[in-house]
């Protein structure tokens, strides 16, 4: 099991990112949480398997049509039981 958190930054909000990487997370069996920051950015917390986890990351990186990702900080974090892929508000 591998857990990551990710900072994602640029133009990410109002784009419909956090609810395209739910759709992403749900169809990686992925679990964790995806929530805006004040400064602008997109933050995440994701569990799952190695390869489902860089999955995710790998399409971060990209975002839905409209995003324009500058930057993806990844970093471990501790793995947690969450029961879904939560959107935060």
């Amino acid at each position: 099991m591998a857990a990551v958190h990710l900072l994602i930054k640029g133009q990410v909000q109002g784009v419909f990112y956090r609810a395209s990487a739910k759709e992403m997370a749900e169809r990686l069996h992925l679990t964790g949480w995806i929530k805006n920051t004040k400064e602008g950015e997109v933050e995440a917390v994701v569990n799952g398997n190695d390869n489902q986890v860089l999955q995710f990351v790998d399409w971060c990186r990209q975002g839905p049509p409209k995003a324009q990702v500058t930057d993806v900080v990844v970093s471990p974090a501790t793995a947690s039981s969450f029961p879904d892929f939560r959107i935060i508000r």
